[in-house]
């Protein structure tokens, strides 16, 4: 019995999954951390407290591998795209990792939007202009952090942090830097514009690699403290959205993934790079011949979160009581609302808003309130706001890589029948929900294989990759969502010059409630 194992660095956790050649998963853990959050923009994690969670993680999933029958060929990455951290001379951190859902850099993303270079960073590196890119971040801290950037020598995401510990060098993956906006998607090389608006050099960035690169000779401090022979090849791997699509077997033309977990993601494969006239979507690369298309949101799991912790006290507690999941519960109550809850209208843009608007100002909004609403209604309309944003990235995808064959749903949603059923509706398109566990994880450990000799292609991961669950539309629902989608599109494009105002105001607001708690 041969092993791989695929290492899921995200926003929340290190997800570690032991697979055989066979592709059954051998062994599970998920070892959590921190995001710091001090500030309505800031989103930070702890370099350290992620290397430690990785490293149990890896210990953990060991014990269940028979290593006197079978042979560990490899491990490999999966990571969350756009962190960024400041590293001194001696490679020590200057920053946490800021990551994907920091807005503090808000002010030069809008900056570059106004003055057209944001577009034509846009069309050379597939990133739209977003506070989530690390090019912005550094922006940021160059002018208001100085003494940060002066002391900076290198700048690196948490993956480039890790391998930097276990071996001693930076290497970067096409993948993770074609996400920083400072890499050109045509060259595959650092892009000369992008760097001189960050105000950096490319000695300042790692060594870039492709996705299939193998990393050997671990300290050997780590390498017995994980329990591994210190030659063990580690693939440096690639990004986490296109990894999930690999892992869900959503790689062949026209196939569209769809995710909900924390936030959420409509992608696809094409075999060369595709850019939006409009910037609405990305361009990611996975390996060659393979990009991936596509929009993420912020705004996905976490919107379910916050209606049951802030809107739903009462059927929370009454759910501990019960001794059920309080989401089930949620899930339940809002399944007895007909499709469309009678007309109550959500945006779900609880933390700003990447695809489509790419509006880091963006705030939620309840539309269509009457006296007959009540909690189960706004749960649903919450649910379905979710969906709606997403059929909007969907939509912006069509128009640059035509119609979807099929629809490959995974996440945590994907648990639920209601939310499939919806999805299948306000898609108007069957849902397949693929068995795949982990599925980033196994995206990432497919890669691994491949880059270790144990599969011929990337398209082998059909054999690891089942159907769990298929959806078809249900007529009534989606007629309901037909009259309902225009008016949610036609919504977000009228509140969204007010966006920048209400968040300047919650801003000033926040300055001035921290000024008299010093």
């Amino acid at each position: 019995m041969d092993y791989v194992i695929g290492v899921d660095i995200g926003t929340t956790s290190v997800k570690t999954v032991l697979y055989d050649d066979e592709g059954a998963v051998k062994g599970y853990s998920n070892d959590l951390y921190d995001l710091y959050q001090d500030t309505a923009d800031m989103a930070e994690e702890d370099p350290e407290e992620i290397f430690s969670a990785m490293i149990q993680g890896l210990q953990k999933v060991l014990e269940k591998a028979d290593l006197q029958q079978g042979t560990l060929k490899g491990i490999s990455y999966s990571c969350a795209m756009h962190s960024l951290i400041c590293l001194d001379e001696d490679h020590k951190p200057l920053t946490r990792a800021i990551t994907w859902a920091d807005n503090r850099a808000v002010n030069y993303a809008d900056e570059l939007k106004k003055n057209g270079i944001g577009m034509e960073l846009y069309k050379k590196t597939g990133v739209p202009t977003h506070p989530m890119t690390p090019l912005t971040k550094i922006m940021w801290i160059k002018n208001e952090h100085p003494e940060i950037f002066k002391k900076t020598r290198w700048f690196v995401g948490i993956k480039e942090y890790i391998n930097y510990k276990l071996f001693g060098v930076l290497k970067e993956d096409y993948s993770i830097a074609n996400a920083t906006a400072l890499f050109n998607i045509f060259t595959m090389d650092w892009d000369d514009q992008a760097l001189e608006v960050a105000g950096i050099n490319r000695e300042q960035l790692p060594e870039l690699v492709d996705t299939d690169y193998q990393l050997t000779g671990m300290n050997d401090h780590y390498a017995n403290m994980i329990g591994i022979d210190k030659q063990t090849p580690f693939i440096i791997g690639a990004s986490d959205g296109p990894l999930a699509n690999l892992g869900v077997n959503a790689i062949k033309p026209g196939v569209i993934a769809v995710t909900i977990g924390t936030s959420g993601a409509v992608r696809v494969v094409t075999d060369k790079p595709k850019i939006d006239p409009k910037g609405r979507v990305f361009c990611y690369y996975l390996s060659k011949n393979m990009w991936v298309v596509g929009g993420p949101v912020n705004n996905g799991g976490i919107v379910f979160r916050w209606v049951r912790d802030q809107l739903c006290a009462p059927e929370k507690v009454t759910a501990e009581q019960m001794h059920v999941d309080a989401y089930d519960l949620l899930t339940k109550m809002a399944a007895e609302i007909p499709a469309g809850s009678n007309g109550l209208i959500f945006l779900p843009f609880l933390g700003g808003e990447r695809a489509p608007i790419w509006d880091a100002d963006a705030r939620g909004t309840f539309f269509g309130l009457t006296r007959q609403h009540t909690r189960a209604h706004m749960i649903r309309a919450a649910l379905e706001g979710i969906v709606y944003n997403l059929y909007t990235v969907a939509l912006a995808l069509e128009e640059v890589v035509g119609e979807p064959t099929s629809i490959q749903a995974t996440g945590g949603f994907a648990r639920s029948e209601l939310w499939r059923q919806m999805l299948a509706d306000i898609f108007e398109h069957d849902v397949n929900i693929p068995e795949s566990f982990e599925g980033t994880a196994l995206g990432a450990a497919t890669l691994g294989m491949y880059s270790l000799g144990m599969i011929d292609s990337l398209y082998d991961v059909h054999k690891f990759v089942g159907v769990t669950n298929k959806h078809h539309p249900n007529q009534e629902n989606y007629e309901a969502y037909r009259q309902l989608v225009p008016i949610y599109i036609r919504l977000s494009r009228y509140l969204q010059p007010e966006y920048k105002n209400i968040a300047t105001y919650q801003r000033e607001q926040e300055a001035d409630e921290l000024n008299q708690n010093k």
